[in-house]
């Protein structure tokens, strides 16, 4: 094989591994995809069901309105993950405040998937 050969050859691999790195940085989250079944397990393990349901507001709002609340904002994710890991002050409709309890888990890539779970739930409960 001439150098020139496999300098070409080179170029093209590390175009090729360019266009793919590019694609996937600039591809939405919500394209990859989501464990629903590990988003739900890391909820009920940290206690989320106590004070929230998919479905209607308990304590804490209904998830489905949680994706609602965000469905347009460009740092949703990052919110939300702020919301669920710092264990900062929330305010109940008794006017009391509390810590939000932090998920239960060290692992950014489950934090991050229990929260693309969150807002890919379609709609709301509010009408």
């Amino acid at each position: 094989m001439r150098s020139s050969e496999i300098s070409s050859g080179r170029s093209i691999s590390t175009s090729l591994g360019t266009v793919v790195l590019l694609a996937a940085l600039t591809t939405p989250r919500a394209t990859f995809a989501i464990d629903q079944v590990a988003a739900q397990d890391l909820a009920q393990s940290s206690g989320c069901f106590k004070c929230h349901a998919v479905e209607k507001k308990k304590d804490g709002p209904a998830l489905r309105d949680a994706a609602a609340k965000y469905k347009d904002d460009p740092q949703a994710e990052e919110k939300l993950i702020f919301h669920v890991t710092s264990g900062e002050k929330v305010k109940f409709d008794d006017g009391h405040e509390e810590e939000h309890k932090k998920v239960k888990t060290r692992n950014p890539n489950e934090t991050r998937n229990l929260v693309q779970w969150i807002l890919a739930l379609q709609g709301g409960t509010k009408r």
